[in-house]
C-alpha cells in the first residue's frame, strides 16, 4: 500500500497537486442530507467538536451507508459522481470536507485514508 504524506510545511500547491494526482483511491465516509443549510449545520456540529463525524452520519445522513458512520469504503476516480469524487480526491486526509452538492442532496466528506 503506497500512502502519500508531506512532512514538509513549506511545501507549494504545485506539489501538493502533484502529490495528489498519485492517488489512485481514496477512502471516505459521508452525510448525505437534503438542505444545504443542514450540511452547514451538521458540518459546524463536527468541526467544533459537538459531534462525532461517525455518529453525525448514522444521525443524519439519508444514504443506507449512515448506519456504518457513513463509510464508502475504497474507491477509485469514475467510480463516484464527478462533484463528489474531486472533493474526495482533493481534501486533505482526515478533513471535513465544506458541503459539496450532488444529484443526490448535500454531502459533508470525511477522507479517512489515501492509496
Amino acid at each position: 500500500m503506497k500512502t502519500i504524506a508531506s512532512t514538509d510545511t513549506s511545501s507549494t500547491s504545485s506539489s501538493d497537486s502533484a502529490a495528489l494526482a498519485e492517488v489512485k483511491e481514496v477512502r471516505a465516509a459521508h452525510i448525505l442530507v437534503d438542505k444545504e443549510v443542514d450540511a452547514i449545520h451538521i458540518r459546524k456540529e463536527i468541526v467544533d467538536g459537538k459531534k462525532d463525524f461517525y455518529q453525525a452520519a448514522r444521525e443524519y445522513s439519508k444514504c443506507p451507508s449512515g448506519r456504518n458512520g457513513g463509510d464508502l469504503g475504497w474507491f477509485g476516480k469514475g467510480m463516484m459522481v464527478q462533484e463528489f469524487e474531486k472533493v474526495a480526491f482533493s481534501t486533505p486526509e482526515g478533513q471535513v470536507s465544506q458541503p459539496v452538492k450532488t444529484q443526490f442532496g448535500w454531502h459533508i466528506i470525511k477522507v479517512i485514508g489515501r492509496r
